[in-house]
């Protein structure tokens, strides 16, 4: 009875020691991410490279993995501390049917479109995405779910499964479009003008102008309203920055 009792109290302090050994192995891990994370974003000034935006990326993927795979550990080495073979409990357990079953083909999916989406590319941590009906922020990215804010604060999980079309709004570059309309009445070229002199001022501004990155494109006269004339033009502006550049500008309209 006492060489049983010894021996669980052995099993119990090793249980222990294996849980704070992977506590520990986590908080590294983690505390080594975040420092690459402040690294990243020290030299940044207006809008980080793509470069920079993958690394971000691909350190939140790593953060996730690094939680699963902790856990994982940590189960394993218990469950082999107090004698439990591992393989006959999975295979009991259905785990490998359940990977092919209903649930488990959905978790495929997911993971199978997040490595694409990671590999190509398609979006970043820090890009403004629509994806559906849901557009915001990107604040995280894994294989099984992108993580958005949108406007109003709110978070949004969307599986990386049930994305089928994506809008980036922020890749490489964007366009800040806009309109004016004028009476009727009024001169439309000399309206023209009027922008254009403003869209030279904005390009000239020592903030505005690190943003925009090349000079305002006149589309001209765009439609015929009841009781005016829409005239449209834009800036391409670095990305995320369009809609800084077009507050500015009817600002100053």
């Amino acid at each position: 009875k006492e060489i049983l009792e010894m021996a669980w109290v052995g099993k119990t302090i090793r249980a222990l020691i294996i849980i704070v050994s992977c506590w520990l192995l986590f908080l590294l891990i983690r505390h080594a991410l975040k420092k690459f994370d402040a690294r990243l974003a020290r030299n940044v000034t207006i809008r980080e490279s793509e470069t920079t935006l993958r690394l971000k990326t691909f350190s939140h993927l790593l953060r996730w993995l690094a939680s699963i795979l902790t856990v994982a550990l940590g189960v394993y080495m218990l469950l082999q501390n107090f004698g439990i073979d591992v393989a006959p409990l999975l295979a009991g357990a259905g785990i490998i049917g359940l990977a092919f079953g209903f649930g488990g083909q959905y978790l495929i999916r997911d993971v199978i479109n997040g490595v694409f989406i990671l590999l190509e590319g398609q979006y970043r941590v820090n890009d403004v995405v629509k994806i559906g009906e849901y557009s915001g922020l990107v604040e995280a990215v894994n294989l099984r779910i992108t993580q958005l804010r949108d406007l109003e604060g709110r978070v949004i999980y969307i599986p990386n499964g049930e994305i089928k079309a994506v809008i980036n709004f922020t890749k490489d570059y964007a366009n800040a479009v806009l309109e004016v309309g004028v009476a009727y009445k009024e001169k439309v070229d000399q309206v023209m003008a009027v922008i254009k002199e403003i869209g030279a001022g904005m390009r000239a501004d020592p903030y505005f102008g690190k943003l925009i990155l090349a000079d305002l494109e006149m589309l001209g006269v765009d439609a015929f309203g009841e009781s005016q004339v829409t005239i449209k033009f834009r800036f391409r502006t670095l990305p995320i920055k369009q809609w800084e550049v077009a507050r500015e500008f009817r600002r100053r309209i």
